[in-house]
């Protein structure tokens, strides 16, 4: 783990292994309690970064435009080569200020509460029958035009928005960080946000957004399945549907990653998701995503509880692998 090779000087393997466990403790308790910060968040100011990159190197016409996108990537991702300069002045001066920092940059990867919060504002909204506030709050968490969607089409989108995005915000985060620390996790974040940003299939990202959303792909291809891997565990009496979902239906869908974890979310909370969206007017049909009914307004909940006992098991299973690594290690 790259983490405990920038701290081998400091403190031993088997001691490690537990700063890292409990620096994850930390972080998803700080994302719990205070959400993300209000008025500035770093991957805010990423994002207007790579607005900036993409205004001026965005402009390359026909395939010509992979090469320029695949350019833009690699700046706008540069930053990353200060904050690893950084941490190793850190942790040269003090394990604990290097430990803190990793801690706060951690939390302030993760988006589980936040997203929490925007999908539960939806379900909220639908509760008191107010479509138009539901279709407004879903507009922030999806890329599809909501304003013409029913209730049940808003919570479908609400559900599946929870479940493809606890990968990328949640699960995946904590993966890379126990890869190779905060600055992996950010580095996986930063590739998502551009993913987020310039991974279109339309006529002004095609080529440009090509590498981005290929970068991702790469990333997000173990932590998804991991992910799904953790519903299908927590899905109790739905276990073989989600797992039956996972193999046939995620192969049908446009996402290598999304499909995996939306198919099998759906399948063990056992409703089906949406069977089409609009996207800039032009209406697209969905593969089948789950099995059951059509999701409603109540399956809302029961997508978040899934993501929660998700996590629950991950944390679990991390924390087993940890405690023996330090055992072996204090043996050794």
């Amino acid at each position: 783990m790259f983490i405990l090779w920038l701290y081998q000087d400091s403190i031993s393997f088997h001691w490690g292994v537990l700063a890292l466990l409990v620096m994850m403790f930390v972080a998803l308790l700080l994302d719990a309690y205070l959400g993300e910060p209000k008025k500035f968040h770093p991957l805010v100011g990423f994002g207007l970064w790579a607005k900036f990159i993409e205004k001026r190197m965005n402009n390359i016409p026909g395939k010509a435009g992979y090469l320029g996108g695949l350019f833009a990537v690699l700046l706008t991702l540069s930053p990353i080569i200060l904050i690893v300069m950084c941490f190793y002045w850190v942790s040269g001066t003090s394990i604990v200020s290097a430990c803190i920092l990793q801690v706060l940059i951690l939390y302030l990867c993760l988006g589980w509460q936040s997203l929490q919060e925007h999908v539960s504002d939806v379900w909220q909204s639908l509760v008191i029958d107010d479509l138009g506030m539901a279709q407004d709050k879903l507009g922030l968490i999806v890329s599809r035009d909501t304003k013409l969607l029913s209730a049940d089409e808003v919570a479908q989108a609400d559900i599946e928005s929870v479940l493809e995005n606890s990968s990328d915000a949640l699960f995946a985060t904590l993966f890379w960080f126990l890869i190779g620390g905060a600055t992996f996790a950010l580095f996986h974040r930063w590739v998502n946000t551009l993913d987020a940003m310039w991974g279109y299939k339309n006529s002004r990202f095609y080529y440009f957004g090509w590498a981005a959303a290929r970068l991702d792909d790469v990333l997000a291809w173990v932590p998804a399945r991991l992910t799904a891997f953790c519903f299908v565990w927590v899905a109790g009496e739905h276990r073989d549907r989600a797992l039956e979902c996972w193999q046939t239906q995620a192969k049908h869908c446009d996402s290598p990653n999304g499909g995996v974890v939306m198919t099998t979310g759906a399948g063990a909370i056992n409703v089906k998701l949406s069977a089409k969206a609009s996207y800039d007017g032009v209406l697209k049909q969905k593969p089948r995503m789950g099995a059951g009914a059509f999701a409603t307004t109540k399956d809302i909940p029961q997508a978040i509880t899934l993501v929660r006992h998700a996590l629950v098991l991950f944390m679990a299973v991390t924390t087993v692998l940890i405690v023996f690594i330090y055992y072996i290690g204090a043996v050794l």
